[in-house]
């Protein structure tokens, strides 16, 4: 199987891209959908019913497929090269790939809340819950590209700042959002 090892990384890497060009959208859709629910009827209903349909096809058709296939390419490349699962960085990777799939997971609920019409976050929120996935690619892809050479106090503070920015970002976005409105 080690002949095939680079189509499987290959793949691995493009399931992996659609998976998170899903968990980065859906988030989006989720805001739009519950910024709709305050709006009149029939904008309301359009929207919504519009949303839940854009969601629906982006959730099923591309996300969780993508999650799955990345998630079988990695488990291939694992066999292929066990002698990963002896190298600490994999640890950490694979840590982060276990609260990458629980976020997944958690986006599944929300994404069926908000199919039955059950509102049960803020836009806001929604916008935060947004740039975890942004924190889990930083830290994933620095943690692969440097591996052992990185020196882990500057890798989480790194993490940190990348999120107190975030933060910092969508509370500016928000400011400038309401002073245009």
């Amino acid at each position: 199987m080690a002949e095939y090892y680079n189509y499987i990384k290959a793949l691995h890497l493009i399931f992996v891209i659609t998976w998170f060009a899903g968990l980065f959208y859906i988030p989006r859709l989720f805001i739009y959908q519950i910024e709709a629910y305050v709006k009149p009827s029939p904008e309301k209903e359009i929207l919504g019913d519009q949303l839940k349909i854009m969601a629906k096809r982006l959730w099923y058709i591309i996300t969780w497929p993508s999650a799955v296939l990345a998630v079988l390419f990695a488990v291939l490349l694992l066999l292929i090269i066990p002698g990963w699962l002896t190298q600490g960085w994999m640890h950490i990777k694979l840590v982060f790939v276990f609260i990458l799939i629980l976020y997944h997971l958690k986006t599944h609920q929300i994404f069926k809340q908000l199919q039955n019409d059950q509102v049960k976050y803020s836009s806001k929120f929604m916008r935060i819950w947004n740039e975890v996935t942004t924190i889990i690619l930083f830290s994933v892809v620095f943690l692969v590209i440097l591996k052992d050479s990185l020196n882990w106090v500057f890798g989480v503070i790194g993490i940190f700042l990348l999120a107190i920015a975030l933060m910092l970002g969508i509370r500016l976005y928000k400011r400038i959002r309401e002073k245009n409105s």
